[in-house]
């Protein structure tokens, strides 16, 4: 898989998608950063670390044969690698919270935004839904950020924490990139070899608070319910006094000493 270091970019997914537009990049080409200045999160909010504390990486991928309607099982195959290549070194307190941010207890460690070129015009999908759902998906970019040596973070991420944090160590980063590049490989073959059960299976078994009562906030309505599961087209499934299932950025998450997350 070719691996690239750059040393100060806006964003490893902007970079990413410039390449496969350009011609440039394949099935695999992984872009690692020293310094991001201009990260994504979801739904618009930025990822800042300090340069050289990060995990700072976008995968080019190649979804085919996944169609976009199956756009969660790319996503949950790419929680699952890096839960498990996160839990190797922070052990079972690591959850991956619906939809794909990495936590630890109640700390966010790391996230996952997947960004997509769909149909023969190479038109950007930034989401993880798409309402083109009879499109041809072309290409994927998982961009991952994860806390590896960051132990002083801005006032606005509380909850922030790193791996040097939970285990006491300093990493090399561009070394657990490549680490972790090995385990998407791994399990996005078995994904496409085997089908999505047991991917499915894994992500539901490493969800934050699956069968726990969490404060979510839809609008202006606060309200609490039990996370029951997460759909096979990636609907978190709550119940309170009815069950309802919520797609991506239609509710948040109230986590004490945290900002609201979707």
């Amino acid at each position: 898989m070719p691996f690239l270091e750059l040393s100060t970019i806006d964003s490893t997914n902007n970079y990413a998608l410039s390449q496969l537009h350009a011609g440039l990049a394949q099935h695999g080409s992984t872009f690692f950063a020293h310094e991001q200045v201009s990260g994504k999160g979801q739904r618009g909010k930025s990822w800042t670390t300090e340069k050289d504390t990060a995990l700072i990486l976008s995968i080019v991928i190649n979804p085919h044969p996944l169609k976009l309607r199956q756009q969660f099982q790319l996503s949950a195959c790419v929680a699952v690698s890096v839960y498990e290549f996160f839990s190797k070194y922070a052990g079972d307190a690591s959850r991956i919270k619906w939809p794909n941010d990495l936590y630890w207890h109640d700390r966010k460690a790391g996230g996952i935004l997947i960004e997509n070129i769909i149909g023969g015009d190479g038109s950007i999908q930034y989401d993880d839904k798409s309402s083109h759902l009879s499109a041809k998906w072309l290409w994927a970019v998982a961009g991952i950020g994860i806390n590896i040596n960051q132990t002083i973070f801005p006032e606005d991420l509380r909850n922030a924490i790193s791996i040097r944090q939970i285990t006491g160590k300093s990493f090399d980063p561009v070394e657990l990139a490549k680490e972790l590049c090995e385990v998407v490989d791994k399990n996005f073959k078995n994904l496409i070899t085997n089908g999505f059960e047991n991917i499915y299976a894994s992500y539901l078994s490493y969800l934050y608070k699956i069968n726990e009562t969490v404060k979510l906030k839809k609008g202006t309505r606060i309200f609490e319910g039990i996370v029951k599961s997460v759909s096979p087209v990636g609907e978190l499934v709550v119940q309170h006094a009815i069950e309802e299932e919520f797609g991506f950025g239609e509710i948040e998450w109230v986590i004490p000493g945290a900002r609201s997350e979707k």
